[in-house]
């Protein structure tokens, strides 16, 4: 296949960005806009967040089904939905962070059905939007471009956020006011990234079954360990970085008493996600999307170890962990999308039938459970340590900040590595089932097993050429 021209690559990016216009601004900032501004107590927030974001995980799931039983000529299957959702989605982050005065009970309730159909909306943009990348090119090496794409996009975001938004969060400010006129102005910016990514990147992989049915789509889910195990592992690993990422503004203004480095941190993210995003290609072609996984993961470990064990006094010692478990985090988030892609045309070698939809919504569903119990885990161990908005934290307080912040994100990317250490779908059986594929479709793979997957006598465990060997790419 032709590899991808540079402006639909920066397109795919956009769209990431205009993503995270509002979901890392609901990461960031919901739970304090929630505690400090609307004034719903630590425990209330993190039950809501909870709640709605194990919500958010099934209307993933229903977001997956429409777009599999959904396809337009001249659009594609996924297209049309990033066109006609992503007004609605930027609207209801404005009103998600716009809650009126409305007693305790009915503050609470507008919370949650603002935060729920915020949810809902950006499932049905989300979901399509991830679900391209497997649509636009099956080699390796692009989809590693790809995922660098997505990654700067999001973190060009979440810099800016941590930049200019993030040290204007300090008691006695109208932060009302702040996050109203911030999320009005990302409609027109994100609306802007959202078209963008609609002109430049367009699908080009081969589809079979236009329109995928329901017994489709559940043949291919549970014939797919690999998926699985990418599904459980991530569910892991994002419940710790949920955490951290909930945490992190009261981790800097409330145990080391430098909001002031914020904005450093964010700086630093974006120069770490440039660096990684040009070695992770080449990273994938030495090691493997498999191995670059553990060997990131490890350092979060690291980092959030640093984090949780350092005395608040030493400020340059917790930072230096934050930013070590944020290179793990980076370059996670980079890789991770590319192996989601991998396990369609594994799905696709078991059945014959392509199901990007309902593949990268499963994948979303237990990504957004674990965002789920890791903002709400966060947000008791604010209110197991006594935390109290705008006043001086006790030690229990600290505590609490920490574990969050170190403790939680260490703790279960290991979970994430030991599920991870298992997984068999290496680089070498993706290209290997990539061949399959094409002989099949060229009619030449009549003999290789039909669409069972069980190919020359061999099990989805035992590709021919070892994991060893490195990464192959289609045709090399």
């Amino acid at each position: 296949m032709k590899k991808l021209n540079k402006l639909s690559i920066v397109g795919y990016g956009a769209g990431d960005a205009a993503n995270n216009l509002a979901f890392t601004t609901a990461t960031m900032f919901l739970l304090v806009y929630y505690t400090d501004v609307a004034g719903i107590s630590a425990a209330a927030a993190g039950t809501l967040l909870l709640v709605v974001r194990i919500f958010d995980a099934f209307a993933d799931v229903f977001a997956g089904r429409v777009v599999d039983r959904t396809y337009s000529k001249r659009f594609g299957k996924f297209r049309p939905f990033i066109m006609f959702g992503s007004i609605p989605l930027l609207l209801l982050s404005v009103a998600t962070f716009s809650i009126p005065e409305l007693g305790e009970s009915g503050t609470l309730l507008y919370a949650y059905v603002t935060y729920a159909a915020l949810g809902l909306a950006y499932s049905l943009v989300n979901i399509p939007y991830g679900s391209l990348a497997g649509a636009m090119t099956q080699d390796p090496a692009e989809r590693a471009k790809l995922g660098s794409a997505r990654m700067i996009g999001a973190l060009l975001v979440g810099s800016a956020l941590g930049i200019f938004v993030a040290p204007l969060i300090k008691p006695g400010a109208d932060l009302q006011a702040t996050f109203t006129t911030i999320t009005l102005t990302f409609v027109v910016i994100g609306a802007a990234l959202y078209f963008f990514t609609v002109l430049t990147a367009k699908e080009r992989v081969y589809r079979a079954v236009p329109n995928v049915t329901f017994k489709q789509s559940m043949d291919t889910l549970r014939g797919n360990r690999p998926l699985l195990m990418l599904c459980l592992s991530s569910f892991f690993f994002l419940t710790g970085y949920l955490a951290l990422t909930s945490v992190q503004l009261y981790y800097l203004r409330d145990v080391l008493g430098r909001l002031d480095l914020y904005p450093v941190l964010s700086i630093t993210q974006l120069v770490l996600t440039f660096v990684l995003a040009a070695f992770m290609p080449r990273l994938v072609r030495s090691l493997g999307k498999k191995r670059v996984y553990i060997f990131s993961s490890l350092f979060t470990v690291i980092g959030g170890a640093i984090v949780f064990f350092t005395p608040a006094s030493q400020v340059w010692i917790g930072f230096t962990g934050l930013v070590i478990s944020l290179v793990g985090v980076l370059a996670v988030n980079i890789v991770v999308w590319a192996l989601e892609a991998d396990t369609v045309e594994y799905g696709e070698w078991k059945t014959g039938v392509r199901t990007e939809g309902i593949t990268y919504a499963l994948f979303s569903f237990t990504r957004k459970t674990g965002q789920a119990v890791g903002g709400a885990l966060a947000a008791y161990a604010l209110a197991l340590g006594g935390y109290k908005s705008g006043a001086v934290q006790t030690p229990d307080a600290v505590f609490g900040i920490q574990l969050a912040a170190g403790a939680l994100p260490a703790v279960m990317t290991i979970l994430a590595v030991i599920v991870m250490a298992k997984y068999t779908l290496t680089d070498a059986m993706h290209a290997r089932i990539l061949t399959e594929i094409q002989a099949r479709r060229t009619g030449a793979g009549a003999s290789s097993g039909g669409s069972t997957g069980s190919a020359a006598g061999t099990s989805d465990a035992a590709p021919v050429v070892s994991a060893e060997a490195g990464p192959l790419a289609p045709g090399h």
